[in-house]
């Protein structure tokens, strides 16, 4: 230990008396500082703005332009001139015979040089440890296991890279070479990801072989045992391969035995990277305070109840203007959409069948105009370079899987050892992939029974079949919709009540929109019974059915009011009703509060008031409503778009805020009773949904996913949200930019400068 310690010394000693190891020092310096300032900058600058910041330590360190992650991409040109010289200068200087003669063996050569980079390296991690500890006193609740875990990357990624510049530079007696070659290896391994991806046990290999992005999980506060023991194993193949290069030079074997020796080092490292990266024998650390590279609770809840196998069978339509998203190539990038499900659950199995249909796909009808889809598929397949034989057609897949319900586009079949299927799709967003909520939402329906919603049909309410701007279509059961219902775990279905004597009872939530004829004594008996055992609705009218409406709303002790609201607006007619959530609203669930707090509307055409005539013991609480001023319950015009609404207070219109959506509870039959009214069926309408009007924020989409979560009791859709970590403000000034500019770019680069002319000066005088 002392000879390596020895050797390690001598080799610092050697490293600053260059000027390469303080250049390399004083510019990381510089770099950074200049990072961190700038970031810091950006967060005073949005305090004095008057917004509010969150998440300041990854804004701060780890970001995109954070002091610590923004110098991974510069320190593959840094450490190769470091390294260049280790063993190198020893041939060119022919010292290197010396130390064969001496008692000093190749491990102890090799361990003393290696060290010597360790050292340099703990020396730019100190530097960005000061940037930390500055940071620790001026931010609010910092996360310091986030930045820890970076640092551990940064070391770790730089310990790598030095193996590798070592093992270079024991090669040729010329550094540049040694440098160049160094790059190159940086380089391969940086491009091998993409080598092989088509060819399943040479894409698990290559895949694991790339160093790009393998310090990111680090950099996102994750600790994950392939991506650790992935550097380990780099620094021990490159300080190991340095070392039989050296046994090579001073111990003479044939080429057959260096080649085994060499061989076998590969091999076994191959080995231990592949076994490593198997699922089943991961490990994670999530040093993040709010745990966001794990699932939320909620998933983990499902996931534990999740036995036996699962098999996630990917079908993709060739035909499908996405299927390159899923060709084998990309199996990899598809499977790290799995992986906080597979950390939890290993043996998910992924499967792909590939086959060809009859689907939409306007690119493929202009590209290839007046062609079969067989011979569309060939088109494809030549681009691609793959047989068609191995695609499966119509009649093939239909058997296998019936997927004209799905539209034939690609979508992915969850199946569960005891036979359980569900699906779960790709959506017409830029997002396309599921996130956490939907997959979720999926699994769940598997071990917890999916609530049924039924629409009520019969009297001109709004179809959920139809694609209309007044129709429910795209909430309700649009599939390649993200927010809608069945994407989100429920069931619906049309309910009419014509031969029945009571509502089904699989019926979880019952939906009543914009009732147009009077429903039969029976009919209303039916629903009053509904409503009197307890069950959930969501009843939505429209101005001029109050007459057929508010029959309904008795039991609830509510009713629509006469006329329709109106609001003063300068672009849009009186008839737009730009309603607020209110403070109550925000205390329900955490969608609504973020509405509340950012003041966003929802718009609804043709709204009408609701307002309480009779106590039926319900706790009613506003969810939205209109505005206090300049709106008001217009009871005589009925043309807006001619005529001007003005308030008239001689018939009884008044001034003031109304109810356009209020929440209704109670205890009833040892269960929470929940209804939900509101005063526009326009507003989670098809139409509605999709508009935008300059100027106005609509969170339209917000009253259907938070009307639902309520009725169906938080069940769905799955709440996946997290909290805001603690570090959400700082002690800083804005005045302090100035200050930070000056220590971290100019005081902190100066001293290392002086330091280096004091040495310069030194030796000089020597």
């Amino acid at each position: 230990m002392k000879t390596i310690l020895k050797i390690t010394k001598n080799e610092l000693s050697s490293l600053f008396y260059s000027p390469i190891a303080w250049l390399i020092l004083i510019i990381f310096t510089f770099q950074s500082g200049m990072a961190f300032t700038e970031a810091w900058d950006k967060i005073l600058r949005s305090l004095a703005l008057g917004y509010n910041v969150h998440n300041v330590t990854e804004r701060l360190l780890l970001g995109w332009s954070g002091a610590i992650a923004g110098m991974q991409s510069n320190l593959y040109l840094y450490i190769p001139l470091l390294t260049m010289g280790l063993m190198s200068q020893e041939y060119n200087r022919g010292s290197i015979k010396l130390l064969y003669s001496s008692p000093v063996t190749n491990r102890q050569i090799i361990f003393g040089k290696y060290l010597s980079i360790v050292v340099y390296a703990l020396m730019l991690v100190a530097i960005l440890f000061i940037y930390y500890t500055f940071a620790a006193f001026a931010i609010k609740n910092i996360d310091s296991p986030y930045v820890l875990t970076a640092m551990l990357g940064i070391f770790l990624m730089i310990c790598a890279y030095a193996a590798i510049g070592l093992f270079m530079s024991t090669l040729t007696s010329y550094q540049v070479v040694a440098a160049v070659g160094t790059l190159a290896v940086l380089a391969t391994l940086n491009y091998i990801g993409n080598v092989g991806q088509d060819i399943p046990f040479i894409r698990d290999i290559t895949y694991w072989l790339s160093i790009s992005g393998r310090a990111n999980t680090f950099f996102k506060g994750l600790i994950c045992s392939e991506d650790l023991l992935y550097f380990i194993i780099v620094i021990i193949l490159f300080i190991t391969l340095s070392i039989l290069r050296l046994q090579t030079e001073r111990t003479k074997r044939s080429t057959t035995q260096n080649v085994l020796r060499y061989g076998g080092v590969i091999i076994m490292a191959l080995f231990i990277g592949y076994m490593s990266s198997r699922p089943m024998l991961r490990g994670y650390y999530d040093a993040t305070e709010m745990k966001k590279n794990t699932l939320t609770q909620n998933s983990l809840d499902v996931m534990e109840q999740m036995d036996g196998p699962l098999t996630i069978t990917t079908y993709v339509n060739m035909l499908d203007e996405n299927y390159y998203e899923f060709m084998p190539r990309y199996y990899n990038e598809d499977f790290k959409r799995f992986d906080k499900y597979i950390r939890f659950k290993p043996e998910i199995k992924l499967q792909y069948v590939y086959y060809y249909d009859k689907t939409s796909n306007p690119s493929l009808d202009r590209r290839y105009p007046g062609l079969t889809d067989e011979q569309r598929l060939q088109k494809i397949c030549e681009a691609e370079d793959w047989n068609p034989k191995n695609i499966l057609s119509p009649e093939e897949i239909r058997k296998m899987e019936d997927l004209s319900g799905e539209y034939n586009k690609i979508v992915r079949v969850l199946e569960r050892g005891n036979g359980q299927k569900a699906f779960l799709r790709i959506y017409d967003d830029n997002m396309r992939h599921p996130s956490e909520t939907e997959i979720t939402a999926v699994l769940k329906r598997m071990v917890v029974k999916s609530p049924m919603v039924a629409f009520l049909s019969g009297h001109g309410e709004r179809n959920i079949d139809g694609a209309g701007e007044r129709d429910y279509y795209a909430f309700s059961q649009y599939k390649t919709f993200r927010n809608s219902l069945v994407n989100q775990g429920f069931d619906n279905m049309t309910l009419s009540l014509e031969n029945l004597d009571a509502i089904p009872d699989n019926v979880d939530i019952l939906v009543i929109s914009d009732v147009r004829t009077p429903l039969s004594d029976k009919e209303q008996k039916i629903i009053e019974d509904y409503i009197a055992q307890g069950g959930n609705l969501l009843i939505a009218g429209e101005p001029r059915r109050q007459q057929q409406m508010n029959p309904l709303l008795a039991p609830l002790g509510l009713a629509f009011m006469p006329g329709i609201l109106v609001q003063a607006h300068k672009d849009f007619n009186a008839d737009l009703i730009l309603a607020s959530f209110t403070r109550a609203a925000g205390e329900l669930t955490s969608l609504f509060y973020r509405e509340y707090r950012y003041g966003d509307k929802v718009t609804m055409p043709t709204a009408t008031g609701i307002m309480q005539v009779e106590d039926k013991g319900f706790t009613i609480i506003p969810l939205l409503t209109t505005d206090s001023l300049g709106s008001w319950n217009e009871l005589e015009t009925t043309n807006f778009v001619e005529d001007t609404a003005r308030i008239n207070p001689q018939i009884g219109e008044v001034e003031g805020a109304n109810a356009t959506m209020v929440y209704l509870t109670r205890k009833i039959n040892n269960k929470e009773q929940r209804i939900i009214v509101l005063g526009d069926a326009d507003c989670i309408g098809n139409g509605e949904l999709t508009k935008q009007r300059n100027g106005v924020a609509a969170s339209n989409f917000t009253v259907v996913t938070e009307s639902f979560r309520l009725l169906s009791n938080g069940e769905f859709p799955v709440n996946t949200s997290r909290e805001f970590s603690s570090d959400n403000g700082v002690y800083l000034g804005q005045k302090a930019g100035i200050y930070i500019k000056v220590l971290f770019m100019g005081i902190i680069p100066g001293i290392l400068i002086l330091l280096y002319l004091g040495l310069w000066w030194k030796r000089r005088r020597k």
